[in-house]
C-alpha cells in the first residue's frame, strides 16, 4: 500500500477492524449460561417457562436499545431549572428523552417497582417471587445503572406506605406508587443523609414541627435521590423529641399537596457526582414543608431500616449484573484482539487476571440468587428471616467491593480504549464505587454483619444448619472435597463469633464478613455444579468452589507454584465456552 492509501477511508476502517468488539448488540440472557442454569435450579418450571421471553426481551434490550439510551443519559445529565420563565420560584429538573425512555421500560414495561408486589405483572396470575425480580434487575444493570435507584426507592417506599401508613395516606397514595402507567406513576425518593451526619444517622438534624393533623419539616437535607420524584419517605427529629437514632420519626411528604399547590422545599442543587450521572441527586432545603408520619414517632429509624434492608439487596443485584457486563466485556475484548501473534486470552498472564474477574462473577450470582431465595421464603420461616438478616449486609458488603476490583480488571483488559468514554467500562468503573457508600459503606454493613446479625441474632446458626443441609442433599459430593467446605464454612462461623464476642476486636469485621460470604459461596457454588453436572449440565461451578477455597480462603502462599496444575486445567475449561462435564470436574476437584 502507497503512502497516500494509508490515510484513505477505506484504510482507515481497514484498522479499525482489528479492535476488539464491545457487547452491544449481544442478548444479554442468552450469553450468560451461569444465569439460565441458576435459573432453573430456583424457579419451577412452569414459572421459568413464563418468564423466559422476558428475560430474553430485556437481554436484547440490554444488549442493545436500552444500552445505547444508557450511553447518551450518561453523557446529558439532568439539569435543575431554579425558576420557570416568569421568574417564579417553580424549580423543576429538566431530564434527556433517553433518561424517559429508560423509565417507561423499566416502570411500564417490566414493572421492576411491583414485580414482587402486585399480582398480574408480565401477564403471571400472582405475585412474582423475590428472586424473578432480581434477576430482571441483574439483567436491566448491565445497560443502566442509575435509574434502578428510583426504581428501587419507589419500591420500597411503597413498602413502607403500605406497612406503617393510615388509611388515608394509602388511599391517596399506594396505587399511583405501584402503577406501571407513566400518566398515574408516583415514583418516589428517599431523603436520608445530612451534613451532620452520614452513616450516623442519629444524627440528624431536620426538625418536624406539628401542624393540626399534619407536620411541617424545617432544615436540609445533603443527599437526596431521585430528587424531582412525586413523594418522598424521611426522617425527621419531632420538635422536643430526645437526641439520637431513638428521637427520630419516619414521615412521608408528597412533592404536590392535595389541593394542586406545591410543597414548601426546593432543590437547591444538584450533585456533580463521579457515577450514575443519569439519576438526579440533590441538596433540599424544607422550608415548613408538610408531611405525615408514618407509624410511631419514636420507631422512624427502625422502620426505615425496612427499606434500607431492601435496598442493600437492590445493590448486591446491581454489583452482581454489573460484573456480568465487565466480564463480558473483558471476553470481548481478550478473544477477539491479538498481541504477538495471538489471541490476548490465550497469553497464561492474562488467562490469570480473567479469573480474577471471573471468580467474584460468579460468586456474586450465586450469592444473589440464594438470598433472594431466601428473601422469598422469610415471610413465613423464621430460619429464612435469620438468613436474610445476616446475608443481606454479607452479600451488599462483599459484592460492592468486588463490583469496583471487576470493573477497573475489565478496563484493563481492554486497554486504553476501555480508558475512553466512548467505551462503556469508563462508565462502569464510575458506576461501580457507588455500591460501597449508598446504604451503608463497608464498614457500616460488616459491623451490622458482626455486631447485630451475629452477636444479638445469633443468624449464623440458621445460615449454618441451612448450608449443612444443601450439603446432605447433593449427594456425590467427592468426600475430601466435601470435609474441605464443611471446614472453611465453620471456620467463617467461628472467626465471626469470636469478633463478635470481643469488641476490642472490632477491626477485625470486614475480615470476618468476607470470610462468611467465601465460606458461603463456596458451598453454593459446589451443590450447584454438582446438581447441574448430574442432570448432564455445566459442572463448571465446581471448579470454581475450589478457586474460592484456595485463593480466598487458604493462607496466602505468593511464593508457592503448588497446585500450578490442576489450575491450569481448570482455567483450560473455565475459560471456555463449552460446559464441563461431571467427570472432569470431580477429577479436577482432587487433583
Amino acid at each position: 500500500m502507497r503512502a497516500r492509501e494509508l490515510v484513505s477511508r477505506e484504510a482507515a476502517a481497514a484498522r479499525s477492524a482489528k479492535l476488539a468488539p464491545d457487547c452491544r448488540g449481544l442478548n444479554f440472557y442468552d450469553i450468560d449460561r451461569s444465569l439460565r442454569d441458576l435459573l432453573a435450579l430456583y424457579l419451577p418450571a412452569e414459572l421459568g417457562a413464563h418468564l423466559k421471553p422476558h428475560f430474553q426481551r430485556l437481554g436484547e434490550l440490554a444488549g442493545g436499545r436500552l444500552d445505547e439510551l444508557a450511553a447518551i443519559a450518561d453523557k446529558h445529565p439532568p439539569v435543575l431549572h431554579a425558576r420557570d420563565r416568569f421568574g417564579r420560584d417553580e424549580e423543576w429538573i429538566e431530564f434527556h428523552p433517553a433518561y424517559r425512555e429508560m423509565e417507561r421500560l423499566a416502570f411500564g414495561e417490566f414493572g421492576l417497582h411491583v414485580l414482587s408486589h402486585e399480582p398480574g405483572v408480565l401477564g403471571w396470575p400472582g405475585k412474582l417471587p423475590p428472586l424473578a425480580k432480581y434477576a430482571f434487575n441483574y439483567l436491566f444493570v448491565q445497560a443502566e445503572f442509575g435509574l434502578l435507584c428510583p426504581v428501587n426507592l419507589t419500591e420500597s417506599a411503597a413498602v413502607l406506605l403500605d406497612r406503617f401508613g393510615d388509611a388515608t395516606l394509602k388511599a391517596r397514595y399506594l396505587a399511583g406508587m405501584r402503577s406501571q402507567d407513566p400518566d398515574l406513576l408516583l415514583r418516589a425518593a428517599q431523603f436520608m443523609t445530612e451534613k451532620a451526619g452520614g452513616s450516623d444517622v442519629g444524627a440528624a438534624e431536620l426538625q418536624a414541627v406539628p401542624d393540626g393533623d399534619q407536620w411541617r419539616l424545617w432544615g436540609e437535607k445533603w443527599f437526596c435521590s431521585n430528587a424531582d420524584a412525586e413523594v418522598a419517605v424521611l426522617l425527621a427529629r419531632p420538635e422536643g423529641a430526645v437526641a439520637g437514632g431513638r428521637g427520630l420519626a419516619l414521615f412521608f411528604m408528597p412533592r404536590m399537596l392535595p389541593d394542586g399547590t406545591r410543597n414548601h422545599y426546593r432543590v437547591v442543587r444538584l450533585k456533580d457526582k463521579l457515577g450514575s450521572k443519569s439519576m438526579a441527586s440533590g441538596e433540599i432545603v424544607f422550608e415548613g414543608a408538610v408531611a405525615w408520619p408514618l407509624g410511631a414517632l419514636d420507631q422512624g429509624l427502625k422502620q426505615m431500616l425496612v427499606m434500607v434492608n431492601s435496598s442493600r439487596l437492590s445493590h448486591a443485584a446491581r454489583a452482581a449484573g454489573m460484573m456480568r457486563r465487565c466480564l463480558n466485556e473483558a471476553f470481548q475484548a481478550t478473544r477477539h484482539r491479538n498481541a504477538f501473534g495471538t489471541a490476548i486470552i490465550e497469553h497464561p498472564l492474562m488467562r490469570r487476571q480473567l479469573m480474577k474477574l471471573l471468580v467474584p462473577t460468579e460468586q456474586a450470582l450465586s450469592t444473589l440468587l440464594y438470598t433472594a431465595d431466601i428473601a422469598g421464603r422469610a415471610e413465613t420461616d423464621r430460619g429464612a428471616r435469620q438468613i436474610l438478616r445476616l446475608m443481606t449486609p454479607v452479600v451488599k458488603y462483599r459484592a460492592c467491593r468486588d463490583n469496583i476490583r471487576v470493573a477497573t480488571g475489565a478496563l484493563e483488559a481492554r486497554g486504553g480504549n476501555g480508558y475512553i468514554e466512548d467505551w462503556v467500562t469508563a462508565r462502569l468503573v464510575r458506576d461501580a464505587h457507588l455500591g460501597v457508600i449508598w446504604e451503608g459503606t463497608s464498614n457500616i454493613n460488616a459491623l451490622d454483619v458482626v455486631r447485630r446479625a451475629i452477636g444479638k441474632e445469633k443468624a449464623q446458626i440458621d445460615l449454618g444448619a441451612e448450608l449443612t443441609a444443601r450439603l446432605d442433599g447433593t449427594p456425590g459430593m467427592p468426600g475430601q472435597f466435601r470435609t474441605r467446605l464443611e471446614t472453611a464454612l465453620a471456620r467463617a462461623i467461628g472467626f465471626a463469633e469470636t469478633i463478635a464476642a470481643a469488641p476490642e476486636h472490632e477491626r477485625f469485621s470486614r475480615a470476618a464478613a468476607s470470610a462468611l460470604y467465601h465460606a458461603t459461596s463456596a458451598v453454593l457454588l459446589a451443590t450447584e455444579g454438582l446438581r447441574l453436572g448430574q442432570a448432564g449440565g455445566d459442572a463448571s461451578r465446581l471448579l470454581l468452589a475450589r478457586f474460592v477455597l484456595e485463593h480466598r480462603l487458604a493462607t496466602p502462599q505468593p511464593f508457592s507454584l503448588e497446585g500450578a496444575a490442576w489450575e491450569e486445567a481448570a482455567i483450560t475449561r473455565l475459560l471456555g465456552t463449552e460446559p464441563v462435564p461431571l467427570g472432569t470436574a470431580a477429577d479436577l476437584l482432587l487433583a
